[in-house]
């Protein structure tokens, strides 16, 4: 059961069976309803396209864009990985088989996934392929990638590393799921020595780089009510870091942040999120299940703003520039709301398809990938 918008379906490891649908997570609709229509504002900023490029389409998956450095890494469905710099493609080359995840890099390694279950490893200074090793399992999400270790997260929620040099099996990370999940193209955060991955059943787990040990569990929310599909609480999106604190959210759950120091709850809240969050100093930003955009304070959760003009949009997850802050939607239009009251500030198109990949954050300003194929870098100025 897809939720409206290409971001994640519901599929049931009991039946293999993926379901299609659509508004209120009605099996039976014959067609989704139509996104709001686009409101009318004074912009009080503007969206400046830096450059743009074509790099394919994503098909059935979604396609992270990578940013490190000055350089942007993206991959489409046919094949086509490519380094941009300027706009300008440093290597672009075909990997000679579809994929299904991409790109991960850390500015050494490049590394995509094919449909088959192949992870491809390239030179991210030539885009020569390094390896190939098959992983058994298909992966949706980018990789997560270090100077020692490649992180791949399998849609059967498994996490699998493999080392950075030649693609040997280092350690596998599997954990028991519920019956009914959503089919998510999240990934993971690997930072200092630790992998971090929500899971489904509201549970938020840190994993040892060095071999895989669980370190810690917490849960972010708890299953709820009287049928599996109720009772689906999947964390949405990559967790957020801050200094001392990990914060979350889950689908058909709750919000929150925790004292990564202890593991007890800084605040939680009932929430509803298939996409993830994005923070900054003092405030996280999240868009719920219904396409609004909230703030909320990062220290107690409370409600700062709510902009609900973008119903049945697909927003994306947002993404904090300045001040402001970035979603994309549907259609590939990008909204850029103001950070303090939510406001619309400007909105550009980033070309053709929906804005279903993360935004990621490059200078002053992001990169868009859409669906069909678009790579768009626009600067938020004043």
């Amino acid at each position: 059961m897809r939720l409206v918008n290409f971001r994640a379906c519901l599929l049931s490891a009991a039946l293999a069976v993926s379901l299609t649908g659509c508004a209120a997570l009605n099996p039976f609709a014959s067609s989704e309803p139509k996104p709001a229509a686009l409101v009318d504002f004074r912009p009080s900023a503007e969206l400046q396209p830096v450059w743009s490029a074509r790099i394919g389409q994503a098909g059935p998956y979604v396609f992270q864009p990578e940013v490190v450095g000055d350089s942007v890494y993206a991959a489409a469905q046919d094949g086509t990985v490519a380094r941009y710099r300027d706009g300008r493609p440093v290597w672009s080359v075909k990997v000679g088989v579809p994929l299904s995840a991409g790109v991960g890099s850390d500015g050494r390694l490049a590394v995509v996934v094919s449909a088959a279950g192949e992870a491809i490893a390239l030179d991210a200074k030539d885009g020569s392929t390094r390896w190939r090793v098959p992983v058994g399992a298909e992966v949706l999400a980018q990789p997560a990638v270090s100077e020692e270790l490649v992180v791949l997260r399998s849609s059967d929620h498994r996490l699998i590393a493999l080392a950075a040099a030649d693609g040997a099996r280092r350690w596998t990370y599997q954990r028991n799921t519920p019956p009914l999940a959503l089919r998510s193209f999240a990934g993971l955060v690997l930072d200092s020595g630790v992998a971090l991955a929500g899971f489904p059943g509201g549970k938020l787990v840190a994993v040892s780089a060095k071999n895989g040990g669980e370190l810690w569990e917490l849960t972010v929310a708890n299953p709820r009510g009287a049928t599996e599909l109720e009772r689906v609480a999947d964390v949405a999106g990559t967790p957020v870091l801050g200094r001392r604190e990990i914060c979350a959210v889950t689908y058909q759950g709750r919000a929150g942040c925790f004292d990564m120091t202890n593991g007890n709850a800084l605040w939680s809240r009932e929430f509803s999120s298939s996409v993830g969050m994005d923070r900054d100093a003092r405030f996280v930003f999240l868009t719920d299940a219904a396409d609004a955009v909230h703030a909320l304070d990062a220290f107690n959760g409370a409600s700062v703003w709510k902009q609900d003009a973008l119903a049945r949009r697909a927003v994306s997850r947002p993404l904090v520039v300045g001040d402001f802050v970035a979603v994309g939607d549907v259609e590939g239009y990008v909204h850029l709301l103001r950070r303090e009251d939510g406001r619309f500030a400007a909105r550009a198109r980033a070309g053709g398809g929906a804005v279903a990949a993360n935004l990621r954050r490059l200078g002053d300003g992001f990169v868009v990938q859409t669906r069909d194929g678009d790579l768009q870098v626009f600067d938020v100025r004043r």
